[in-house]
């Protein structure tokens, strides 16, 4: 009898290593095909802006140069309804930014008055198909743009996204 019971101790000890090494990969699954207890939270606010061309292509002309830098990100503003107003949103949350600020150069496309600190100035030569009044185009050092934001996202969803970006891509 002890040889039985035994061998059903060690029958019994391999099952539930089988259990304990099952379990996880039976939960995620159940996990993922019934949506249980995954998060739904959005990383990013802006979209892809896999339309808009390569920077380099854009129809603009730059009234107030500043020195272009290859590890820079751009941050192109369409300056054309409620420009003062927005400008000064994306002034705050560049300086927001703290020690990544100077990763970031902002550009106001349209819009009248002067620049602001940072800023550089520019207007449509023509305007592009894809542009929209107000969006921002949040574009990566190689000039790629990466993400477009429309008029109606809150310049703190701006940043999200801004520190979120210079967060994955360090230096």
């Amino acid at each position: 009898m002890t040889a039985v019971n035994h061998v059903a101790r060690q029958r019994i000890k391999l099952l539930l290593i089988f259990i304990i090494f099952a379990a996880p990969i039976v939960t995620a699954w159940g996990m993922v095909e019934w949506r249980v207890g995954v998060p739904e939270e959005i990383t990013a606010h802006g979209s892809p802006a896999d339309q808009v061309p390569s920077f380099e292509h854009w129809p603009i002309e730059t009234m107030s140069v500043a020195p272009r830098s290859e590890e820079r990100w751009i941050l192109a503003f369409d300056c054309s309804r409620q420009c003062a107003e927005r400008r000064d949103l994306l002034w705050r949350m560049h300086r927001a930014l703290g020690r990544d600020a100077n990763r970031l150069t902002r550009i106001s496309i349209g819009g009248e008055g002067e620049p602001l600190p940072g800023e550089q100035l520019a207007e449509w030569r023509e305007a592009p198909g894809w542009r929209q009044a107000n969006s921002v185009w949040l574009i990566d050092p190689e000039g790629r743009p990466a993400l477009s934001f429309s008029a109606s996202v809150p310049a703190a969803e701006i940043l999200d996204d801004t520190q979120h970006l210079f967060k994955v891509n360090a230096r």
